[in-house]
């Protein structure tokens, strides 16, 4: 497990320029996004025999050629100098985890956070649904994006979700909003939905952790007693 510190030193500055980042994003997304096409077609296909055998043979190659330099720890969260921020390795959003769906979020100015995403086959739970866990997963996400957006940063204290109806796979919106602050907990209310009505209503507090509250000013800064 990943302790505090150790949490903290994975928030990184580095002295990159907006060109590099943009040339890593072109190279490695690349990479992902094919990754990411496999998995569904890995579940997909019916291919002969023959097919599935030359395809194993050349994904062990690709494996070989990617274990030459890894990193032995998470990807983190990087920043550089004009205020760009990584979390390639983000379960949700990131660039680099063939995991993510992703999402793009997008920020209005009334303070609301919200994405449109396609949910494959590789996310089903009961046949042919969303899994409820990855309903939770985005949510989380969304939420937490919301309460950045809000000013008011924080890591899931307590998320609630209310499954109104099942959610299936393919085309979804999200969207979240703050509720309100209290210190260092920061209330947001959000829903997941498909074109027929809302599927899944969530609520969550984000607590600002202990270690960055000297560095975030604003309404969630000032400690009240959170975690």
């Amino acid at each position: 497990m990943t302790g505090p510190g150790e949490q903290k030193s994975l928030y990184v500055f580095e002295d990159v320029s907006e060109e590099q980042i943009a040339r890593e994003a072109d190279l490695y997304g690349g990479v992902t996004d094919t990754v990411r096409d496999l998995v569904e077609l890995a579940l997909a296909t019916e291919s002969d025999d023959d097919d599935i055998r030359r395809a194993h043979e050349h994904l062990e190659a690709a494996k070989e050629l990617l274990a030459r330099r890894t990193r032995p720890h998470p990807y983190g969260v990087r920043f550089n100098a004009s205020g760009s921020r990584r979390a390639w390795g983000n379960a949700v959003v990131g660039l680099r985890n063939a995991v993510a769906p992703p999402l793009k979020i997008h920020r209005e100015d009334d303070g609301r956070v919200w994405a449109d995403v396609t949910v494959g086959m590789q996310y089903e739970g009961p046949a042919g649904l969303t899994h409820g866990g990855i309903s939770a997963l985005l949510l989380d996400q969304v939420l937490g994006e919301a309460a950045e957006h809000g000013g008011a940063p924080g890591m899931t204290g307590t998320l609630s979700l209310r499954y109104r109806k099942p959610t299936p796979l393919g085309a979804l919106h999200l969207e979240a909003c703050v509720d309100r602050v209290e210190g260092v907990k920061t209330f947001v209310a959000g829903r997941l939905s498909d074109a027929d009505g809302v599927c899944v209503e969530a609520e969550g507090v984000f607590i600002l952790p202990k270690w960055a509250r000297g560095s975030v000013t604003g309404a969630g800064a000032t400690d009240a007693g959170g975690e």
